[in-house]
């Protein structure tokens, strides 16, 4: 007989998992539809919004820990295809394994996108000129030069060296649990929309450093850099 995990644990796994695939939403930037790099604060508020609803599961404007219990539920009740309040060992890997599919789906959908941007004749084939210019916008994104281009070149990565990695994406305060925390001011474990929405113009302003209403790949830049230099200073008190 298969051995069952108990409602507890799997629960927990669960919350943790579904928090992961969140924060790793946020992460990769998809604030940003266009994907120019840069992010406006129409586009973030948007984004947040979005959050903000999946997060509020009652629809009554105020995220605690009832959405949360809520969202646990969903999770694990999704997971228990048997019902019988249990999750066994095949019904967790399943999870799992849905999971990574979705994942999966997301990461084709985005190269498709990539693709497209960069096969600007529309051949259905990228060619090294074509390369060049998409490797070359991106660097103009994060205001790097082109001396800085010929250090920071890695054949196959996004958008023409598909290897490189994206430094503001890997910010984990930037997620939508930190937000809550965040938003939380008055410390009562309980976040109202408008909180919410304060705390995201908050951030946007400590990300466009200019004050022009855009947030460039540089500048996210600098503010994760930044983030990450407090962090840092934090740790080294403790």
């Amino acid at each position: 007989m298969m051995r069952k995990l108990t409602l507890t644990l799997s629960a927990a796994v669960l919350a943790m998992a579904g928090a992961g695939t969140a924060l790793a939403t946020h992460h990769r930037g998809e604030h940003n539809p266009d994907g120019d790099g840069a992010v406006t604060l129409a586009e973030m508020q948007a984004h947040s919004a979005e959050m903000f609803s999946k997060m509020d599961v009652d629809g009554n404007g105020v995220i605690d820990e009832a959405d949360r219990a809520a969202r646990h539920a969903q999770h694990f009740a999704a997971a228990d295809t048997d019902g019988d309040g249990e999750l066994s060992q095949s019904e967790m890997e399943a999870a799992h394994e849905s999971r990574m599919a979705k994942r999966m789906e997301r990461r084709e959908a985005r190269h498709e996108a990539r693709f497209a941007r960069l096969d600007t004749d529309g051949s259905g084939g990228i060619s090294q000129e074509e390369l060049a210019a998409g490797h070359a916008a991106r660097m103009e994104r994060h205001g790097k030069t082109g001396g800085e281009m010929h250090g920071d070149h890695h054949a196959g990565s996004k958008d023409g060296h598909m290897g490189a990695r994206h430094s503001e994406h890997g910010n984990r305060g930037h997620g939508p649990m930190m937000m809550l925390k965040r938003a939380d001011a008055d410390g009562d474990k309980a976040v109202t929309r408008a909180e919410f929405d304060a705390a995201v113009a908050a951030h946007f302003a400590k990300m466009d450093s200019d004050g022009d209403g855009t947030a460039t790949a540089a500048e996210r830049k600098a503010a994760h850099e930044a983030m990450k230099a407090r962090w840092k200073e934090r740790r080294e008190s403790e």
